[in-house]
């Protein structure tokens, strides 16, 4: 969590504040992968747990599936939560809570864990995932508000949501806001996320605080390797530290790799710049052969060519035009590849007209295995 203090200095301003009934927003967090948004959602997501609060974890995901597999973990993550709320005397609100989220899971064919209440004729049963969420949201947030506690959402990789159950947990929260209802939505997800939820819904801008989550600075990495190091017994060098943390460029998935290399290589608890230096080399074949190639994986020949045209721009973005030159086809041709692209979390929009590439260091790893990333046809 180096470097991430006041993100969750945020977050647990909302927890307190809805301890006192007061209103907040909840907290959207947008950057490339290997930054550390899923650690810091989790971290989120322990701290609302300790607080009491009734909370529920999604990651989303593009499948053929779509929607209704979305649904379907959805419903089953409700049920299986709201099993700690039946108590032998539940309150008439927590009973229609209860009733309402079986209903729901009914509807959707979730799961056949039984909450052992009736199921609520009209609430949360339609089919129409707009009227549902809104009265599964709203019968939850008042059985809790009862005794002071509130509900949690916390959904990683929220550009994959389908847009209809997006749209729909965008006005729950907006409904949640002006009517006073202790539901917070947390989310992870690319950069485009502020744009995605806008698109859903055209007030979401100003339902979710935005953080985007970046590189660490200078000072922070130095932290984020010093210290476990010497919690653990061992030091570094200064000149072994600065080699890493040039090396990693503030990304914390990289920094986390190099600092575990170093750990295992080092032949004593004094880290030297030869140390450093294999750390480097040796991390950096772990990325090529883990974080990197399993992306490089997912594209088919044509998509890697697309990628390849991306690599000369190092991790820039690229206009749609460059890239359909450096290919040798018209721009109007690239456009399925570019869509499967964006759908497989390889590459995004960041404006109009131009593409980046999800993972930071993509371009310098499709460079350096060159000769691999070549297609004997190309």
């Amino acid at each position: 969590m180096v470097g991430r203090e006041r993100e969750l200095e945020e977050f647990d301003t909302v927890v307190a504040r809805s301890r006192g009934g007061l209103a907040s927003r909840g907290i959207m967090l947008s950057g490339l992968r290997g930054v550390g948004k899923t650690v810091l959602l989790n971290e989120m997501f322990a701290r609302a747990e300790a607080a009491d609060w009734f909370v529920v974890r999604l990651e989303a995901r593009r499948d053929e599936s779509g929607e209704a597999s979305t649904r379907r973990r959805l419903a089953r993550e409700l049920v299986v939560t709201a099993r700690s709320l039946k108590k032998p005397k539940a309150s008439k609100r927590m009973l229609r809570a209860l009733q309402s989220v079986a209903a729901f899971n009914a509807k959707i064919g979730a799961t056949g864990i039984d909450l052992g209440v009736q199921l609520a004729p009209g609430r949360a049963d339609s089919g129409d995932v707009e009227i549902d969420l809104g009265e599964l949201v709203q019968d939850i947030s008042e059985a809790l508000q009862e005794g002071g506690r509130a509900f949690g959402l916390f959904i990683d990789e929220i550009q994959d949501l389908d847009s209809a159950t997006l749209a729909a947990l965008v006005a729950a929260q907006h409904e949640a806001g002006q009517r006073g209802w202790p539901f917070y939505m947390f989310g992870a997800g690319l950069p485009t996320l502020p744009r995605d939820l806008s698109h859903a819904r055209s007030y979401a801008e100003r339902l979710f605080t935005y953080r985007t989550i970046g590189r660490l600075g200078d000072t922070d990495a130095r932290r984020a390797l010093v210290e476990p190091a010497t919690n653990g017994g061992a030091h570094f060098t200064a000149d072994a530290v600065s080699t890493l943390v040039t090396a990693a460029d503030g990304y914390p998935y990289f920094i986390q790799e190099y600092g575990q290399a170093i750990w295992n290589l080092a032949p004593t608890h004094t880290f030297t710049i030869d140390d450093a230096k294999a750390a480097v080399t040796y991390g950096l074949e772990v990325l090529d052969q883990g974080f990197f190639r399993a992306r490089w994986e997912r594209a088919t020949r044509s998509e890697r060519r697309f990628l390849r045209a991306m690599s000369l721009d190092d991790d820039a973005p690229s206009s749609t035009s460059d890239v359909a030159r450096r290919m040798g086809v018209k721009v109007n041709s690239i456009g399925p590849y570019r869509a499967a692209l964006i759908a497989k979390g390889l590459v995004y929009s960041p404006a109009h007209g131009e593409l980046a590439y999800t993972v930071p260091g993509m371009a310098s790893y499709v460079r350096r295995h060159q000769e691999d990333t070549e297609d004997p046809a190309d």
